[in-house]
């Protein structure tokens, strides 16, 4: 058995602490890149204790050879060596696996101490200080408090930084993040109506936006396995930043829990993303072992009502930076959200509440409350309601099983954010909710809607016309068709060597079909266009129409001349069944191949609509579309869940945003008190 010593911050105490420097996890000071500390109670095992730190195992890693190391110790050690500590033989990363879940569990189950034992005497497993500290802890909360008071501009600033009621995006994007040292320099044609201020004296004062600077690591236990972020943005595009636009449900990365749509990453392993274009971007991410991401989070909008101190507050919940509505029982479409406070009687309690997945929408949903439980007896939760939050932790892209750690680590107060489905009226008369979103409608972009592509991407069209036997396959594989997720039109996947397209040569893999002996296929689902392809390809004469996406920043990249060099690029792990473009791909294709939908966004007060836009006229690049940057936690556009980072405005309430710059689309926007419909186009972003 081993006493294990750890350096101890502060004593105990939060005297001299820097909230900068301490760690969320364990509430320690340390750097970033240092492992985590621990006040631990009791001996710990030697089996249990990594042969590099001498500490008890954090991440457990098993080595081939059959020694156990901490995570971090060991990559940090093969960052210099390719040999086991112990027994010198030849070793690398990738060839390391997890511990046993028996191991994890037994250093989980660890006694430690809350390291701010001055004020907090609380023993806990070693699993259980996290939660600990984020939901119980009054010296973390009074840290965390006092560092938020500090870094808030106050109101009266704020407001006196308005000109004649008005701000350019810009303007308002420095007066109200809270952190953003990567964002210093301005973003020609940024305009912001997230972060408008309300001028309703009715309505919450909102001082600041919250942007947090994160690391977050994320390992594949397989080089070739998918973390699960589809990515859009680069410094070739509008956007200018790498944005994560969506998270892969059960995937690494939505297991991990830590990162989330609309999240900025700056940083990959330590190198710079800020001036790289995408397609590079994409290849650091793919990077096969570990990932070492610091990341942009915006936490949403704080609130400060100066009347909250003569009146009391209308909902029992305190989470403002969640929702805007409170407890207020809007029409917002697809549905309401609501906030709701379960009591418990004893930390112990259990609140009678069935959590659930669906398999055709991502979060937590309730699929039942337990006769006689407490949710049941309070009566405001109902089956079907979508869990967003969970006493502060955002779980639209959570699992049950980690809305039920957050609920058994809480005390007495549970708070939730959830989205009630709107009701519908039937024929009786009578009200019920909706069991499903209905299915989106989506429609070709229309005449007055079309334009150029962003600067930088265009399009060509490629014709190949050969004869063959009429039993010779062309040789292809295709993906995508107008019934798809995103109606993307049906594209080349793979070009087989044994077939005839491939000796010839022009036809390459993400070329975008659009006709076959003059039989249309851009308006194709795609078992339409399988049919059609086989019906033409029986013939002994073929004619192909394609059209190629073309990107000035991968004709000018060294390392990168030609298509195919490009097509490694992409994924070399993904073969043609499973191979998708870049986001990049679809930029540069014409607006009448475009299929745009309608998205209708509620609020009931003078909230902002929670998206900030990029594009417009810019001196570069001349006329820009318009594209959804940022969506901002705990507003409409951010609870309605439809709209993504990554996004081209197509229109605002059917009138087109071509031509227009932002002195044209900020009012059309703020004009819109209740309601805004807006016209998108969106692109899948890219795989990793």
């Amino acid at each position: 058995m081993a006493m294990t010593e750890t350096k101890i911050a502060g004593s105990g105490s939060t005297a001299g602490l820097s909230w900068a420097r301490v760690c969320k996890d364990c509430g320690q000071q340390h750097e970033g890149q240092e492992s985590h500390l621990y006040e631990y109670q009791d001996d710990v095992d030697d089996e249990l204790v990594c042969h590099i730190c001498l500490q008890p195992l954090l991440r457990p890693m098993d080595t081939p050879c059959g020694h156990t190391y901490c995570f971090h110790c060991l990559s940090n050690f093969l960052k210099e060596q390719d040999f086991c500590p112990v027994d010198r033989q030849r070793l690398q990363l990738h060839q390391c696996r997890p511990s046993s879940l028996l191991v994890r569990n037994l250093l989980d189950k660890l006694s430690v101490m809350c390291p701010y034992h001055a004020e907090c005497q609380q023993q806990m497993q070693r699993c259980e200080l996290q939660p600990h500290l984020h939901n119980r802890c009054p010296a973390f909360r009074r840290l965390r408090e006092e560092a938020e008071k500090r870094k808030r501009p106050s109101w009266n600033e704020l407001k006196g930084r308005k000109c004649d009621g008005e701000l350019s995006g810009d303007a308002k994007h420095s007066a109200v993040l809270s952190r953003n040292s990567t964002r210093d320099q301005p973003e020609p044609g940024l305009i912001n109506p997230a972060y408008e201020e309300s001028e309703d004296d009715n309505t919450p004062l909102r001082s600041s936006l919250v942007a947090e600077s994160n690391v977050v690591e994320l390992f594949r236990e397989e080089p070739e396995e998918e973390l699960g972020l589809r990515i859009v943005g680069g410094k070739d595009t509008p956007l200018g930043n790498i944005v994560i636009q969506e998270i892969v449900r059960d995937s690494p990365a939505a297991r991990d829990g830590r990162l989330a749509p609309g999240d900025h990453i700056l940083e990959v392993n330590d190198i710079s993303l800020a001036s790289v274009p995408h397609a590079r971007a994409i290849a650091a991410l793919r990077q096969p072992s570990l990932l070492r991401l610091t990341v942009m989070q915006e936490k949403g909008f704080k609130s400060r009502d100066p009347r909250c101190d003569h009146h009391p507050p209308l909902s029992t919940a305190s989470q403002p930076s969640h929702s805007p509505h409170g407890n207020a029982t809007s029409n917002l479409n697809p549905g309401t959200v609501l906030q709701v406070t379960l009591m418990k009687s004893q930390r112990t309690e259990p609140l009678g509440i069935k959590l659930i997945r669906k398999s055709d929408e991502s979060g937590v949903f309730i699929l039942d409350l337990l006769s006689g439980g407490l949710a049941a007896r309070d009566g405001k939760l109902r089956n079907n309601d979508k869990v967003l939050a969970i006493n502060g932790h955002d779980l639209r892209h959570g699992t049950p099983e980690s809305a039920a750690q957050i609920i058994q680590a809480s005390e007495v107060r549970v708070n939730f954010v959830v989205m009630r489905p709107a009701e519908t009226t039937e024929e009786g008369g009578s009200s019920r909710a909706a069991r499903r979103v209905p299915e989106p409608q989506y429609f070709r972009r229309r005449s007055t809607y079309m334009k150029d592509p962003p600067g930088g991407f265009s399009s060509q069209e490629k014709t190949v016309s050969l004869k063959k036997e009429p039993r010779l396959s062309l040789g292809i594989t295709i993906a995508g068709g107008r019934d798809c997720r995103s109606r993307l039109p049906v594209y080349i996947t793979s070009v087989q060597p044994v077939g005839c397209l491939h000796r010839d040569g022009t036809i390459k893999r993400g070329d975008i079909l659009l006709s076959i002996n003059s039989v249309d296929l851009t308006q194709l689902t795609y078992n339409e266009a399988v049919s059609a392809l086989k019906a033409q390809t029986a013939q002994s004469q073929v004619a192909l129409r394609v059209i190629q996406t073309i990107s000035e920043d991968s004709d000018e990249d060294p390392e990168a001349t030609n298509k195919d060099e490009m097509d490694n690029l992409e994924d070399p792990r993904e073969d043609g069944l499973n191979w998708t473009p870049l986001w990049t791909c679809w930029l540069g294709l014409p607006s009448h191949m475009h299929w745009c939908r309608d998205i209708v966004l509620h609020k009931t007060n003078n909230e902002s609509w929670g998206f900030s836009i990029v594009g417009g006229y810019e001196e570069s690049h001349g006329q820009q579309p318009f594209f959804i940057k940022t969506i901002v936690p705990g507003t409409p556009a951010h609870f309605d869940g439809r709209l993504k980072c990554g996004d081209e405005i197509v229109a605002v309430n059917g009138a087109t945003t071509v031509g227009m710059n932002n002195s044209s689309l900020i009012p059309m926007l703020k004009l819109q008190k209740n309601k805004v419909t807006l016209t998108v186009v969106s692109w899948p972003g890219s795989s990793v």
